[in-house]
């Protein structure tokens, strides 16, 4: 059940995402009176979400027909792929969000001057993008069995709430500031990626890829034993262990400590970038 939180989280940052592209997409085809080219905006939508379900479906049971050993190499080698993709949507992210609307206008209007047929394509990676990663990163948390249940029902039901806000935000029902709701829910997946990352090393070190898999750097089982209820919080949420090896270990704290403040600083100085040329613009406007 703790795994629910986590991959909610996931599901609602995600799925809000492609929801305000997709909201973004649509409002500009209506004010451009081009309202019968939304159709095509749903159908890249729809095949996104095959896409999405059809590869969660791939990563849930493809692996059951693997060795042991092959099961746990693909498992890392997954994990850290979906490590390395999360990085660089919430990079991506922290630099598009101030812009996004700019940027998504220039994109449908281009796509229109192929009759309309690139607003499917373009629909299509959109969403496609965020939900194959959804799907990659949620896989990378929860492994297979209960847990992949659970999982999947949480990162379901975040983005059935995201896809809820994004048509209250398209409506005008609800404000919310999307920049301190990337830079958090950006840290909190920052947080999650260093356990995967973590998880994959050691899945890696199973499968004798990478040495060292009984060198434990601690052992603090004693104060988070097994079956109590925080130690199944953590790992469900973060992948906590509490007997780390040290590979395992020092890959999670790297991570930790150069991508976390990294990002931070990143996204607040594109926020400042944004708010001065901003501010530049209005005094031009006042000084003509």
């Amino acid at each position: 059940m703790s795994i629910f939180v986590g991959t909610f989280l996931i599901g609602l940052r995600e799925g809000l995402e492609a929801a305000l592209v997709l909201g973004i997409i649509i409002a500009y085809l209506r004010k451009s009176q081009r309202d019968e080219l939304v159709s095509k905006v749903w159908i890249g939508a729809v095949l996104a979400i095959v896409l999405s379900f059809g590869f969660g479906a791939l990563l849930t049971w493809g692996p059951y027909g693997l060795t042991t050993q092959a099961q746990e190499a693909l498992g890392g080698g997954l994990s850290i792929l979906a490590v390395g993709l999360i990085t660089w949507m919430i990079f991506w992210m922290a630099k598009t969000s101030v812009t996004i609307k700019h940027d998504i206008d220039e994109q449908v209007e281009c796509s229109l001057q192929s009759s309309g047929r690139g607003l499917v394509f373009l629909a299509f990676i959109s969403a496609g993008r965020e939900g194959v990663e959804t799907a990659l990163f949620v896989w990378g948390l929860t492994g297979v069995g209960a847990n992949a249940l659970w999982g999947t029902i949480g990162a379901v039901i975040g983005i059935l709430v995201a896809v809820v806000l994004g048509i209250l935000i398209y409506r005008g029902f609800v404000s919310i500031d999307l920049g301190k709701f990337f830079l958090w829910t950006g840290v909190f997946l920052i947080i999650v990626a260093a356990g995967v990352l973590g998880y994959g090393v050691h899945d890696l070190q199973e499968a004798s890829l990478l040495p060292g898999v009984n060198d434990v750097v601690f052992n603090i089982a004693h104060i988070f034993p097994n079956g109590a209820w925080y130690t199944v919080l953590l790992a469900g949420i973060f992948n906590f262990t509490p007997e780390p090896s040290v590979l395992q270990f020092w890959a999670w704290l790297l991570y930790l400590v150069i991508t976390l403040p990294l990002f931070v600083w990143y996204q607040r100085n594109v926020q400042k970038r944004h708010q001065a040329a901003r501010a530049a613009r209005a005094a031009a406007a006042v000084s003509e």
